[in-house]
């Protein structure tokens, strides 16, 4: 009778890792169709433009307002919004997020001015879909510690290529049911989506398993925002993600202008046109590189995967420029270009957190994704500032290449033997 008890209760604890395991890969996927949930908003955007300029009979300048808004909202109040995780929970803010980001949609329908787009798309949509991105991305570094840069990444992918789903069938709602009842619709279907799959995200109880890195030791600090900003290695990976984003960004935001710059827009490669086709093949490989390279990251460390990355996205951003004229070139270039770039939203937060913890993990990476929305502005309005004032993109592309190499170089030569000692310190 004992021998029976004693292995029933060996069967249930050799059972209990299997089961943690399988529940973490379970919130992976309910945390990849939160983040597929409202990553419309941004990516489907392109295609809301046109109407929405019919309808508030507007120029597109003025349009473009609501996407500024929806970028520096989702990126500058994340440090709040993962604050009010870390205090209330993921469940709770990510619900509340999935659902202002799904209302933005509804809101906007009825929009009748820029003013109330501005308001609806722009300040509710950002706000919520900031809540759901940085609240995902923090408790995946948190159930994952053994693999952090695949964790991140994987849920990154499900924002950069959530939106190949609804493309076509928003596409083709627009042309059939029009621009309101095709935003009322979809701005339901995504905050349903989002609400039920937020409901099973759960804090892992034990967030240190024993197969786990060498970088995620439990002598790694849990540092607060305030203490892990009085660091220098903060500000140094600010300011690396900065750059990157800066690069990055610019490609996204002048893609289309610098294509028709360049004689590309009418040219047909492999049966399509070749900024179509370089958009799909972009958004492919953007979400593709952040799992891959999280995961390479994993086994090879985070310095030498951004040395290799970042340094493969400046390379192939001056064979860009160098064959500008060829469009077969172009399309295939500007796949390369988007994978040495999307693997920042894994590789950042995933050293982010290895570094000062994973107690305040969600709004620790809050402040630091405000860098993205930093490069937003630098690779947006101040990049086409300089190409107006040029009348070239020479400068632009030199100026983004110049930032992705010294990114790389920083990430080797200064950011892998500064972390090292500030571990080594903390351990001793």
């Amino acid at each position: 009778m004992n021998t029976r008890i004693h292995t029933l209760h060996d069967d249930a604890a050799a059972s209990a890792p299997a089961v943690a395991a399988w529940h973490r890969w379970l919130q992976l996927g309910l945390g990849l169709l939160c983040m597929m949930a409202i990553s419309s908003p941004q990516y489907v955007w392109t295609l809301l433009t046109r109407p929405l300029s019919a309808k508030l009979g507007v120029p597109l300048p003025e349009l473009q307002v609501t996407f500024s808004l929806l970028i520096i909202l989702q990126t500058f109040f994340s440090p709040f919004q993962g604050k009010l995780i870390d205090r209330f929970g993921p469940r709770l803010l990510i619900s509340l997020g999935t659902v202002m980001s799904g209302l933005s949609w509804v809101l906007a329908s009825m929009a009748t001015s820029t003013s109330l787009l501005y308001l609806t798309y722009g300040l509710v949509g950002g706000l919520g879909t900031g809540i759901v991105y940085v609240g995902v991305v923090g408790l995946m570094v948190r159930w994952f510690p053994d693999r952090r840069g695949f964790a991140a990444g994987a849920v990154a992918a499900g924002y950069g290529m959530g939106a190949i789903v609804t493309t076509f069938p928003v596409s083709a709602s627009l042309a059939t049911r029009g621009l309101d009842a095709t935003l009322w619709i979809y701005g339901i279907a995504f905050a349903i989506v989002g609400f039920v799959a937020s409901q099973g995200l759960r804090v892992p109880q034990d967030a240190t398993p024993a197969r786990t890195s060498a970088l995620a030791a439990s002598n790694v600090p849990n540092l607060r925002p305030s203490q892990m900003m009085k660091s220098p290695l903060f500000w140094l990976m600010f300011a690396m993600m900065t750059m990157m984003s800066t690069s990055g960004l610019m490609v996204t935001s002048q893609m289309a202008t610098f294509a028709a710059d360049f004689g590309i827009t009418k040219v047909i490669v492999f049966g399509m046109a070749a900024l179509p086709l370089a958009l799909t093949i972009d958004r492919f490989t953007n979400g593709l590189t952040r799992p891959l390279f999280g995961l390479v990251s994993d086994r090879f460390g985070r310095e030498n995967t951004m040395f290799f990355a970042f340094a493969l996205e400046g390379i192939a951003m001056a064979l860009w420029l160098l064959t500008r004229d060829n469009a077969l070139l172009f399309v295939l270039l500007s796949g390369v270009v988007f994978f040495g770039w999307g693997e920042i939203f894994s590789l950042f937060p995933s050293t982010l957190t290895d570094t000062f913890g994973t107690r305040h993990a969600t709004e620790n990476y809050g402040w630091l994704y405000i860098s993205q929305g930093i490069g937003s502005i630098f690779g947006g309005p101040l990049a086409a500032l300089l190409h107006q004032h040029a009348g070239s993109w020479v400068p632009v592309f030199s100026a983004a290449i110049t930032l992705d190499i010294v990114t790389a170089a920083l990430a080797l030569f200064v950011l892998k033997p500064m972390r090292t000692r500030f571990l080594k310190n903390t351990a001793a």
